[in-house]
């Protein structure tokens, strides 16, 4: 096994269990590492710390053993049967919840590695090279578990880093049953969504959202409701199958109108009243002339990077300030960052000053999360990304 040295007192994080070595805490490396080769990292002194695979950068290795046990394909094997379970035990997966993240990266112990099911189709997409270089293992390990399977997508090209990409010929394609699908149906707690993994963003369908957009349903009946930055429209179809008055959908890409329309063509009541607009969100809100009940924030994540994080609370407040301002007395605005870099504190401050600057009282009802299958690990406060929080706008 290839080893790793770190320097001295550079051990600290790992003893806590936190999955990422950072390229300064080396002191040396054995000669002939490549790029997502399997690494073993000791102390100063020698002493076994951590297993991961290894990668020339600021994060040079990702850390998925700290107990030095054998890496085969029953490690593996072992890792994604226990994430597999926890998803049993704690969502409810039949015809009427059939789409879930099985593999949550560093939330189950396997950094740069996401699995979405959708159905009888799996999508994976890497974050290192060395979990994409074990993809084909991994596609046997998931059919083995999960025999419903019938496609297996690998969507990885925009999430390897670039350089990896090219040296090793990344390339987006089925892993098992090569085929000509790209999109599926799927239900979530009822809810139909056509998914297209070939041409959607991330694996298709904002996942992370599932558990939110169940309570938008239970508040949309008889309510005006604007859903900004929609993607395929998630939130909207719960409003619209909850019994909302008026949904509006507003994206300023048209390639997601056409998912929300294809979406709407999908209710089973289709005598519901429903606008979807091709519009940058915050032109729409600075100039809306509609009042609405119910406002859903749910951005892109602004903030990256720490050097852009001022940037995006900015846009964060602004956008935040012209929805209070514009909402209906009494009016319910969810809103959400799922930028890393944007904790919940900074967060939550952010739309503090949002409401002095509106002059409107406001209060949080709720504090909403990603859910139980974006699991954090509690080692790595960065597996926790989605924030959000239900306001009362007076």
């Amino acid at each position: 096994m290839k080893k790793v040295t770190l320097k001295p007192t550079k051990e600290k994080s790992l003893l806590r269990k936190h999955p990422w070595v950072f390229s300064g805490a080396i002191k040396k490396i054995d000669e002939n590492i490549l790029d997502g080769d399997v690494v073993k990292i000791f102390t100063n002194k020698d002493k076994y710390l951590a297993t991961g695979h290894y990668t020339e950068g600021n994060i040079s290795v990702r850390i998925f053993d700290f107990e030095n046990k054998e890496i085969d394909e029953e490690f593996w094997k072992e890792k994604i049967k226990n994430a597999l379970q926890q998803r049993k035990e704690t969502l409810k997966i039949d015809k009427n919840n059939n789409v879930y993240r099985l593999i949550h990266a560093e939330g189950d112990y396997l950094p740069g590695f996401i699995c979405d099911i959708y159905n009888e189709v799996a999508v994976f997409q890497f974050h290192s090279i060395g979990m994409w270089k074990i993809r084909k293992l991994f596609t046997k390990i998931v059919k083995e578990l999960l025999p419903n399977i019938e496609l297996i997508y690998d969507k990885s090209v925009k999430t390897i880093p670039k350089k990896h990409v090219e040296e090793f010929s990344v390339k987006d394609g089925y892993l098992y049953n090569n085929s000509d699908i790209t999109s599926t149906v799927v239900s979530e707690y009822g809810n139909k969504f056509k998914i297209d993994w070939v041409n959607g963003q991330k694996t298709g369908f904002f996942i992370d959202q599932r558990e939110n957009r169940k309570f938008l349903g239970e508040l949309a009946k008889d309510k005006k409701i604007l859903n900004t930055f929609c993607y395929s429209g998630g939130f909207s179809i719960y409003a619209l199958n909850a019994g909302a008055k008026e949904v509006h959908s507003l994206d300023s890409s048209q390639k997601a109108i056409d998912l929300v329309d294809e979406n709407i063509e999908l209710l089973a009541n289709q005598n519901i009243k429903h606008l979807s607009i091709a519009e940058d969100a915050m032109d729409f809100i600075k100039e809306m002339e509609d009042e609405y009940d119910i406002i859903v924030l749910d951005p892109p994540a602004f903030a990256k990077h720490m050097k852009v994080k001022h940037k995006a609370l900015q846009g964060y407040k602004r956008l935040n300030t012209r929805a209070i301002e514009q909402i209906r007395p009494n009016g319910i605005l969810f809103t959400f960052s799922c930028s890393q870099v944007i904790d919940n504190n900074l967060f939550r401050h952010m739309v503090l000053s949002s409401a002095i600057i509106a002059g409107r009282n406001v209060s949080i009802l709720k504090q909403l999360h990603q859910p139980s299958d974006h699991p954090i690990n509690i080692f790595h406060p960065e597996s926790e990304y989605l924030k959000g929080l239900i306001l009362k706008v007076e």
